[in-house]
């Protein structure tokens, strides 16, 4: 390929380091650490050029892989308005759009049809649904998620079913249940998405003749967000790479935070010595944030160990102190969340550059419920609001049922999930049996016989409560009797976990709720002593704040999300909530190898999604499960230099409370130990809450043991103080 004297200079824009990466050795493999709004989109797209440019490639010589289309097409219009020449030769797309259109290419050679078709994960979730009952196994026994993530998981570890061994039959049936799984998907001529990886890797393997010529065809791989290779992906890229090609890495390993994905962020410094690279360079240079906000996140990350090591800086103003926030309770909290967006509107801020972040999806009712009160338009991004999120919707469907069993919507939402063998046949004749009489499904329904019974006895159970028990009781009920929660709990993953999550919010929403939160002209008058006032209220309540204050496409709105899908993005402000230990980082994480520093990392990544300002902020008194909990303020605010921070809370109004409902934390309080503490100090953890007979309830901000195997505990009782107590001596009940 020929270009024009007059190319205009690629590399007129770059800073040194970028730079020196874009004109690194073309033909030898580079590892580039890009921080945090580093430019690592701009070095990759002018290192393609610039290959193309100095003739050290063709297109058809070059590999370009990323992990989302989004990129894929943000790299092609870069490159596009590069070069104005046809880049159509070149492979530029996903992992999972390379290896289709390399199976579909040779889809005689991978053992595939001409016509095969790609599996969605709800496609997957379907066929697995229908071999478990082709195998007669109960879903109860072996949830269809469940085995639809140990598939996945040995699929992207590059393992088939017959290389598996089994130390336990639940294991044996799980392999058993994957072997069958392959056949039934060879049969039908479907590959899952991780199918198509592996697909690709074992083409390659099998076929030497093959590999070569892809070999000699690529001989510049680039790689965008190295950190979150898979095993196999890193497998799939040194296979393609082993006749010589130089492998452009881009990624930071500071932001690798999808481990629960089978990200890999080790593959980063395997990279180093299986290409043999001497030295990763380092993109430290920031064009996002302001200094403070930068030094909060340098601070944060060095604490991990085990880092290829950077930090980043920035020629821009140091800019505002980081807004620490300790809220007296959760409610308190989205309160000064409000109010401080206010601040900013009136400032001239644009909502769409105010994002709200948090560790979980079920942290964002509260924050949503305080929004939709000040009338403040917001959107949930990579997810669903709180009352619209699947597993809500099933517990209000039971709630409306309970008011009213007539409502067929309701019931047909319900009345399988959680299965309960009542199938699509079932359902069909009690609809026939409907329209024939004249009834509503449920009435129908009485009349269908065994199958049908225990879901009509367990609406009549829930019936038989309204206007008995109070409404957090109910919804309560709902939730036991239904068995929503042990379904989700039963299948042990990370979504079907926060599912579980969602529900428990969903009875701290009914216990902070009030009638007098809807507008009572909205509900007739002749409710007015109706024993379901309060559920039709709730009800209400939350098909109000669903279909109200949703921005529309172009509207501007406050950002809500999971730190985990605000990476990537960026905003003029943040509001980093929830930042109590135990919640960030996650109790979870904690139990974990490399939990914590994944945490960290993801602490790192919420850091810098903030351009101008930066707020965090913790709640002393918290809803979890339905019950009140204290919390210590997260070791990862700790770590911030003190001198970055500035202290918004305020002090209690009433220093002679001795309530404990009342407890306010004591702000001079020590912090807990940015030591890694041992999991437990005679039975007790920090971060636990305990109650003793004179000063009431307190929680545990540190701990040292004894060598008569006693602790002593370090205990912030609020009003009381910060005390140390011997657990020997002391009388402790946890909470």
């Amino acid at each position: 390929m020929f270009f024009q004297d007059d190319t205009p200079d690629l590399l007129r824009h770059l800073n040194p380091q970028q730079r020196q990466a874009v004109e690194s050795n073309p033909q030898t493999s580079a590892l580039i650490l890009a921080g945090a709004g580093s430019g690592k989109t701009r070095v990759l797209t002018t290192r393609i050029a610039w290959l193309l440019q100095n003739a050290h490639a063709g297109v058809h010589n070059i590999m370009a892989v990323t992990f989302t289309n989004k990129a894929a097409k943000e790299m092609n219009t870069r490159l596009s308005a590069m070069l104005p020449h046809n880049l159509r030769a070149m492979w530029l797309g996903t992992f999972h759009g390379i290896c289709h259109r390399l199976l579909r290419l040779h889809y005689r050679d991978a053992g595939l049809p001409q016509t095969f078709q790609i599996l969605d994960s709800s496609d997957q979730t379907s066929i697995i649904k229908r071999l478990l009952k082709q195998m007669d196994i109960d879903e109860k026994i072996l949830a269809p998620r469940v085995l639809q993530g140990f598939i996945n998981a040995q699929k992207e570890a590059g393992l088939r079913a017959g290389c598996l061994e089994a130390p336990d039959p639940y294991t044996q049936r799980l392999i058993r249940c994957y072997a069958e799984y392959e056949q039934l998907c060879n049969r039908e001529g479907v590959v899952d998405f991780a199918e198509l990886l592996l697909r690709t890797y074992e083409l390659f393997n099998t076929h030497s003749a093959l590999l070569s010529h892809y070999q000699s065809r690529f001989t510049h791989i680039l790689v965008d967000e190295f950190q979150d290779t898979n095993k196999l992906q890193y497998a799939w890229l040194k296979l393609l790479a082993g006749g010589g090609a130089a492998v452009f890495a881009v990624g930071d390993d500071d932001q690798s935070i999808y481990r629960f994905r089978g990200a890999n962020v080790g593959n980063m410094a395997q990279f180093l010595q299986d290409f043999q690279i001497k030295q990763a360079i380092k993109l430290e240079q920031n064009y996002r944030s302001v200094g403070n906000i930068l030094a909060a996140a340098n601070a944060v990350i060095q604490n991990n160990s085990d880092r290829l090591g950077k930090n980043l800086r920035t020629d821009a103003e140091l800019g505002d102190k980081i807004r620490f926030f300790s809220a007296y309770n959760d409610l308190m909290e989205a309160e000064f969340v409000v109010s401080e967006i206010k601040s900013l509107q009136r400032d001239g801020a644009d909502l769409n550059q105010i994002a709200l972040l948090y560790r979980s999806n079920a942290q964002s009712r509260v924050l949503e419920n305080a929004l939709f009160q000040a009338a403040i338009p917001y959107k949930i991004y990579g997810g669903l609001r709180f009352y619209e999120r699947q597993e809500v919707k099933h517990a209000l469907a039971y709630l409306r049922l309970a008011v009213n069993p007539d409502d067929d919507n309701a019931l047909l939402r319900v009345i399988n999930f959680p299965p309960r063998g009542i199938g699509t046949r079932t359902v069909e004749n009690i609809q026939a049996a409907a329209q024939e009489s004249g009834t509503t499904l449920f009435q129908a329904a009485c009349k269908m016989g065994k199958k049908v019974a225990p879901f009509i006895e367990l609406i009549e159970q829930l019936r038989a409560q309204v206007g008995v028990v109070s409404l957090p009781e109910l919804v309560q009920s709902v939730l036991d009797l239904s068995g929503l929660v042990a379904h989700y709990r039963a299948q042990k993953l990370i979504a079907e976990q926060e599912r579980v999550e969602n529900l428990d919010e969903l009875v701290n929403a009914a216990i902070g709720f009030r009638v007098a939160d809807v507008q009572l002209d909205m509900l007739p008058e002749n409710l007015a002593d109706n024993a379901a006032l309060p559920i039709i209220a709730f009800l209400s309540n939350a098909a109000l704040e669903s279909g109200e204050n949703q921005a529309g496409r172009g509207d501007s709105a406050v950002q809500m999300m999971t730190v985990h899908a605000a990476k990537g993005l960026e905003f003029d402000a943040v509001f980093l909530t929830g930042l109590e230990e135990g919640r960030f980082p996650s109790e979870l994480s904690l139990n974990e190898a490399g939990g914590l520093a994944e945490e960290r990392r993801l602490m790192y990544v919420a850091i810098t999604r903030a351009r101008k300002r930066l707020y965090l902020s913790m709640a002393q008194q918290r809803m979890l499960h339905g019950q009140t909990q204290f919390g210590v303020v997260s070791r990862f605010v700790d770590e911030i230099p003190e001198a970055l921070l500035h202290h918004l809370s305020p002090k209690p109004k009433n220093k002679n409370l001795n309530d404990n409902s009342h407890l306010y934390f004591n702000q001079t309080a020590p912090a807990i130990s940015r030591q890694e503490l041992p999991r437990e100090f005679d039975g007790f953890r920090v971060g636990e809450n305990v109650r003793h007979a004179k000063f009431g309830v307190g929680v545990i901000i540190d701990a040292r043991d004894k060598n008569d195997g006693s602790a002593d505990l370090t205990i912030n009782f609020g009003v009381d103080g910060v005390k140390t107590l011997n657990t020997k001596f002391a009388k402790l009940d946890k909470i």
